[in-house]
């Protein structure tokens, strides 16, 4: 516009309609404030309305991750087969009113009970499943042993059938006699470091006494933020190390290594009771504090090559 030019209506009016709308808006923030800080005034209900009331930002909802449904292996039905086959190989044909007759007809109602000799001693000492196969379709085979007081051992396959929940097992077939398991070849035993008498033995034979017979305080023996579960009651009377060997070098030292060293060994031993004595085997982790062993694990295992005779 230029000067001394009067305004036209059109161009005196926008700068005040845009100033109408400014001081509307500031009037509603004030208003919206005021209405507020009243709500708090007034008690918590009166707030809830208040910002009830207030205009709101909607945000889109997040998206809901699918959840994972896991579902349970089938059952492994090898208790149950141990159950039929020892209710089965305690009952006999000639007397199907027995306990052990009865249940084993209502495990399996077409198989037929055995006929054993007059005055046989066909009853095993125990029956104890040691394998179980899936061969589909809910159908299973389970090899279960059974040991008699003569010393025999016979191995039987138990057909049976089970749902994908695990809460229903039949038994479909006569069972069968079979060749038990095949002795599996063990690895190599990694306890090759003979551990020489010394700290570290000695560490290792005081903790197993104490945690065998209950002969002093086992805690003493372990690394600090080790927690182990006594024996309770003791089981034995006296323990002897028979053999100490490790996987570490570290531990045939002769002296107690640098604080932190940390050893695997495999300490077999021998256990006392009023009842006899126990060839025992232990694999523990000690680890050097302080130029002393202290045990900082402790897994009983199997003996890979063999114990001590």
């Amino acid at each position: 516009m230029s000067p001394g030019k009067p305004a036209s209506p059109t161009e005196a009016a926008a700068p005040m309609a845009a100033g109408a709308r400014l001081e509307a808006m500031r009037r509603r923030v004030r208003l919206s404030r005021l209405a507020v800080w009243t709500a708090i005034a007034a008690g918590p209900v009166a707030l809830a309305v208040a910002v009830a009331s207030t205009p709101t930002t909607v945000q889109a909802a997040t998206a809901t991750k699918p959840t994972a449904v896991r579902t349970a292996a089938a059952a492994d039905p090898a208790g149950y087969a141990q159950l039929f086959l020892s209710a089965w190989l305690r009952s006999s044909a000639d007397d199907a009113t027995t306990a052990q007759a009865r249940l084993a007809q209502s495990m399996a109602p077409d198989v037929e009970l055995p006929s054993p000799a007059t005055g046989a001693l066909s009853r095993p000492l125990s029956v104890t499943a040691v394998r179980s196969a899936q061969r589909g379709g809910g159908a299973w085979s389970v090899t279960v042993a059974a040991q008699y007081a003569d010393g025999r051992l016979r191995y039987y396959t138990v057909p049976v059938t089970a749902d994908g929940a695990g809460a229903s097992f039949a038994v479909t077939g006569a069972p069968g006699v079979v060749a038990g398991p095949v002795r599996a070849v063990a690895a190599k035993s990694p306890y090759r470091v003979s551990v020489p008498d010394g700290d570290l033995s000695s560490a290792v034979g005081e903790f197993l006494a104490a945690y065998l017979t209950g002969a002093g305080e086992v805690s003493r023996y372990l690394a600090p933020g080790v927690r182990l579960a006594p024996l309770s009651p003791a089981p034995y009377t006296a323990v002897l190390v028979q053999q100490v060997s490790a996987v570490d070098q570290a531990a045939a030292a002769e002296h107690v290594p640098a604080d932190g060293t940390t050893v695997r060994v495999l300490a077999r031993v021998k256990a006392r009771d009023a009842a006899g004595r126990w060839p025992l085997a232990y694999e523990l982790v000690l680890k050097a504090r302080s130029s002393r062993w202290e045990v900082a694990g402790l897994q009983s295992g199997t003996v890979q090559d063999g114990g001590v005779r």
